[in-house]
């Protein structure tokens, strides 16, 4: 697919798939209409990044649903002042958009996709998330405590680990399974 190709798929993504959803805030809409979602997953997967459901990106890894991140972004309403630990963000996209409300957001992934997170948002002079190699049950401790909490991952429970993270009346958005 060429920009231009890219460009029209992220349009009819908003307007087909997050309008829809009811999703309202127009910061949200405009940034998801900024950011090229397709540059964060591998070449062989990119013509599908607009589609409305998740995308596996590795074996037991998967990319949310555009909708699923527009509803997060919603209900965790990070504003300026946040800081904002992502959990188990994949190639970066979550992170990307977080970066645009939060004042920092720092994202934690297993190596392999936090090297590729990393550069990728390097590569988007994202200048305000900080990519962490980590096991994601332990969280980020060293950069917190965090205003907020996004748990892209499935789960069955938060770990302690990262509750422990969480600043008093802090937010915490996950799936559970």
């Amino acid at each position: 697919m060429s920009k231009t190709d890219f460009e029209t798929a992220r349009i009819a993504m908003v307007d087909c798939q997050i309008r829809p959803a009811d999703v309202t805030h127009y910061n949200i809409i405009e940034a998801m209409l900024k950011v090229p979602r397709e540059v964060f997953f591998p070449e062989k997967l990119r013509e599908i990044a607009y589609t409305g459901e998740h995308i596996q990106v590795k074996n037991d890894r998967y990319a949310l649903d555009p909708r699923i991140t527009a509803k997060i972004l919603n209900l965790i309403n990070i504003n300026e002042s946040d800081l904002v630990l992502n959990v188990a963000g994949c190639y970066g996209y979550m992170a990307n958009i977080l970066s645009y409300f939060a004042q920092a957001v720092v994202m934690i992934e297993e190596s392999e996709l936090a090297k590729e997170a990393e550069r990728i948002l390097g590569e988007q002079s994202i200048d305000n998330v900080i990519v962490k190699a980590c096991p994601l049950v332990e969280g980020a401790g060293d950069y917190g405590p965090y205003d907020a909490v996004v748990i892209e991952g499935g789960v069955t429970f938060v770990p302690d680990a990262i509750i422990n993270q969480l600043k008093l009346g802090g937010r915490i958005v996950a799936i559970f399974m």
